[in-house]
């Protein structure tokens, strides 16, 4: 038989993945206002066709970088070639001004979630760009907030440009050898250079070994380096900004300049388990020239912007990639027949019951993750309260952690729904699982992004403000939709006090990653309710599903699991402690005495 013979598989179609996303249309609906949701809605409408055509043609022409380092005379080049695809991927979102719009501010407070609402529907189409975009944004509110008035006039217009030919895109250098995550431990040093300072600010010398640097294609990267003593730890680190090539300022249209111009060495590029599109690179700095940013010894708290809104990118990245997944998983539904063809999978009970479990946790971390971003816009406008900047802080590590653990799990559910098809690399879901478990381990561990958490909860009153804004949504709860949803409710509040409890000043050493669980749980069922009674007081279209999105999430989505590992953790005796580390490395506990 020829391969045109015979029964024919029927492609899944999707979507323009705007205006066929179950929860992204009616929740832009509810956090914005109503001239700003046409505008936007809009804009989202025609991206979205962009995403299906042009974004998708630059995806399957970027391929790996390659790292060219002598030339055939052995002279030292260090040479970053990246792809067309690659480089035509960043001019798209760069004009369609992912990075741009939330500097630009037209709509104020409004103009970040529009960003990321722009960001959510293509990122997973669009090969890993939003790792040099994510680090370019961060950069961009650090040059906003403390950069020097020749820096905001030459770099910062050039980083939240709409202009592929003027735009520049920056990177964060911060892991080291010895300490991964634990930037105490920074071997890189930096001396001030004699002489007349620069109009970007005090001139310094940059001498160590970045270990893990995403973006080695950028122009210009933040970078900690130590200018007190090694026992200072993280405080005696300060915050510079390296030019990765120089001339830093260069005439349009001129070519790009090797590192080594600023004696940065491209060791090698790293061998990643995915996103192997991103040029990563092990770097030698052997003298780069660089600029202070604030004040001495102050830059791990200086650098913070860039950790939040990396994470908030992260968790996007996380969700969205769930998003196409999902999508590919449900289009697929409605062509795949079984039992001899005469039964479509769509109206097959068990298969769509387990769609609807994941649909259900997708609704949920949209919602949670969008929450977080409408706060992030207040903040950056100046518009917060207290209590929303300090739920603002507990958020920004939980939506990161929780979206990165769940979504590659679901992603991995979608990919058994297409049976043997969903298994090949041309559907995408294999890539999008491959890349996406590097937001599990990038910007923070879960169990690093938990200990965050706790030393929130204990610097300030973040916890109490998150509770008193939850009850208050609870506490606005219409009577007849509180009646209805009367179980999840109840449930609520009682994890609300075990929330409560969890975080107590002298908490068990097991509770803080748990804790992240239920606080998420909890964070994203508020978030769903939120919207719920939103769409039942407005009678919106699907308004008695959010109702029922709510009450599964909050029943059957894990957070009795979540509560009662929580529990469990709290109740542990030291001897568990020691009993874990006899299962791990081999030795006695005391618990065999109770066996």
């Amino acid at each position: 038989m020829r391969v045109e013979e015979g029964f024919q598989p029927v492609p899944f179609v999707e979507g323009n993945p705007y205006t066929t996303d179950p929860v992204l249309p009616a929740l832009l609906k509810r956090i914005l206002p109503p001239n700003v949701f046409q505008d936007v809605s809009q804009d989202l409408e025609r991206f979205g066709g962009e995403v299906l055509t042009t974004v998708r043609e630059l995806s399957k022409r970027a391929t790996p970088p390659q790292l060219v380092q002598y030339d055939s005379w052995g002279r030292r080049v260090d040479e970053l070639r990246t792809s067309e695809g690659w480089r035509g991927l960043k001019d798209v979102f760069q004009r369609e001004g992912v990075v741009a719009i939330p500097y630009e501010r037209k709509y104020g407070e409004h103009s970040r979630p529009y960003a990321f609402a722009k960001l959510f529907i293509s990122v997973a189409d669009s090969e890993m760009i939003d790792c040099p975009l994510s680090m370019t944004d961060g950069v961009a509110r650090v040059l906003e907030l403390i950069g020097s008035p020749k820096l905001k006039e030459e770099i910062y217009s050039r980083l939240i440009s709409r202009d592929p030919a003027h735009t520049y895109t920056a990177g964060q250098w911060m892991t080291e050898r010895p300490g991964g995550s634990d930037v105490s431990r920074t071997e890189t040093v930096a001396s001030p250079i004699l002489g007349p300072s620069s109009a970007f600010g005090p001139r310094y010398k940059i001498d160590g070994f970045k270990w893990f640097s995403s973006a080695t294609d950028s122009d210009v990267a933040l970078a900690l380096a130590r200018t007190g003593s090694p026992e200072d730890g993280s405080r005696g680190l300060s915050l510079f900004l390296i030019p990765v090539r120089l001339p830093l300022i260069r005439p349009p249209g001129a070519p790009r300049p090797s590192a080594l111009t600023n004696n940065i060495h491209i060791h090698r590029l790293k061998n990643k388990f995915g996103t192997k599109i991103v040029p990563t690179a092990e770097l030698s700095i052997q003298g780069a020239e660089a600029y202070l940013l604030g004040e001495p010894n102050q830059g791990v708290k200086l650098i913070t912007p860039v950790l939040n809104i990396t994470r908030v990118h992260s968790a996007v990245g996380s969700t969205a990639n769930l998003r196409k997944c999902l999508a590919i998983a449900t289009a697929h539904s409605h062509g795949r027949a079984i039992k001899g063809g005469k039964q479509l999978l769509r109206d097959t009970p068990l298969h769509v019951a387990e769609l609807a479990r994941l649909h259900v946790l997708y609704r949920a971390l949209v919602h949670f993750t969008f929450g977080s971003i409408v706060l992030l816009g207040k903040a950056e406008c100046g518009v917060t309260s207290e209590s929303e900047s300090l739920r603002l802080r507990l958020l920004t590590p939980a939506i990161k952690a929780f979206a990165a653990d769940k979504c590659v799990a679901a992603m991995e559910e979608c990919m058994t729904m297409l049976g043997g098809e969903g298994y090949m690399e041309e559907n995408g879901i294999t890539k999008l699982i491959q890349d996406g478990l590097v937001e599990k381990i990038w910007e923070g561990t879960i169990t690093v992004l938990s200990l965050d958490i706790v030393r929130a909860v204990q610097k300030s009153s973040a916890l109490d403000a998150f509770v008193k804004w939850a009850n208050g949504i609870l506490d606005a709860c219409p009577a007849p939709l509180a009646a209805n949803l009367e179980e999840p409710l109840t449930c609520l509040r009682e994890a609300l006090l075990a929330l409560l409890n969890a975080y107590k000043a002298a908490a068990h050493p097991l509770v803080p990653r748990p804790a992240l669980f239920l606080f998420s749980h909890i964070a994203s069922s508020v978030y769903l309710l939120e919207h719920a009674v939103w769409a039942s007081k407005t009678s919106e279209p699907g308004h008695e599903i959010d109702a029922e999105t709510f009450r599964r999430w909050v029943l059957e989505g894990g957070l009795d699991i979540a509560l009662e590992n929580v529990r469990r953790a709290q109740t542990s005796s030291q001897d568990r402690v020691q009993t874990d580390s006899a299962i791990v490395y081999g030795g006695t506990s005391k618990i065999g005495a109770r066996l």
